[in-house]
């Protein structure tokens, strides 16, 4: 038996070109190669075949038999090969079944979550999507995993694997009932430190609200400690408690509470977000549709803000 993964691609090459030519000399005009190096895979290949495959007479090189049963088969291969090299399958959203999985925190979830889920329905309403829980510490084993396709990340740490795109910036705000709170907006320092805090945290220990009140030489009072944003709402309408978020959030959230934004009375600075992938399994427009949903919220924040 003959070890077909030990064959060079080239001698199909060259036999199809003697097919064709039924000449050494032409055959290795046509390959830009001499005839000699014609003549050496021409013996690899009957080696290979156990067979002549040519045999020299004055009308040329004609086939064999076993040459004459290799051809076709030998052609298919090399036109399947060409294809799987020069097609590419273009992405047609609105036919497209395509499954994604994309990796961000829950804030991210709230915010861009529902406007994702709006353009595919508008414009690929067969492509489906599962929003995975993931951070910038997590992110890098859940690709490697093949867990997601896609990630939303604050401030990400870059690895050689994974590409990166910035996609805009977000800064934190507070969110709170202010009847149930008793004060008047915006916060001042000294309100704001009055109140009752809810706390956003993985470890549920403390925040980058706590870091920037350390500096200043101050704290706050936490009342209760959570895991995840989507779950502030009931714990604050109707309590005298305020709660700060990421600014995407926050209005995310309020719209659909009847809670009320306002800024925090301390300076927390803003952050990078950005989008994650692999190079090799890139999507170009659901990464936009990702980027262009986050946009759309930056826009709507500048809105709500100078309203």
């Amino acid at each position: 038996m003959i070890d077909i993964s030990r064959l060079d691609f080239n001698l199909t090459i060259t036999f199809l070109a003697l097919w064709e030519e039924r000449s050494v000399s032409r055959a290795a005009k046509r390959l830009s190669l001499s005839q000699s190096a014609v003549s050496a895979s021409l013996a690899r290949l009957r080696e290979a075949a156990d067979d002549p495959l040519f045999v020299r007479t004055r009308e040329g090189m004609q086939p064999t038999l076993r040459a004459i049963a290799m051809v076709e088969p030998l052609q298919n291969g090399v036109a399947l090969i060409h294809s799987a090299f020069s097609t590419v399958t273009a992405f047609e959203p609105a036919t497209s079944r395509q499954h994604f999985s994309l990796g961000m925190s829950d804030d991210f979830q709230i915010a861009l979550g529902p406007v994702i889920a709006r353009r595919l329905a508008a414009e690929a309403p067969r492509v489906s999507v599962t929003f995975r829980q993931a951070n910038k510490h997590r992110v890098e084993a859940l690709f490697e995993a093949g867990e997601i396709d896609f990630a939303v990340i604050a401030q990400p740490n870059m690895r050689s694997g994974l590409q990166q795109q910035e996609i805009g910036r977000s800064g934190y705000a507070c969110l709170l009932d202010p009847s149930a709170c008793d004060v008047k907006l915006p916060l001042t320092l000294e309100e704001y430190l009055s109140l009752p805090h809810l706390l956003v945290s993985f470890s549920g220990r403390e925040g980058i609200v706590d870091h920037a009140l350390k500096s200043m030489g101050l704290s706050r009072r936490v009342q209760s400690a959570l895991t995840h944003f989507s779950a502030l709402p009931p714990f604050l309408s109707g309590t005298r408690t305020v709660a700060t978020l990421p600014t995407h959030a926050a209005h995310s959230l309020a719209a659909v509470s009847g809670l009320t934004v306002c800024a925090a009375p301390i300076d927390l600075g803003d952050y990078s977000v950005s989008i994650l992938w692999q190079r090799t399994a890139d999507n170009p427009w659901m990464r936009q549709i990702i980027s262009e949903a986050f946009m759309t919220i930056l826009s709507d924040l500048e809105t709500t803000c100078s309203a």
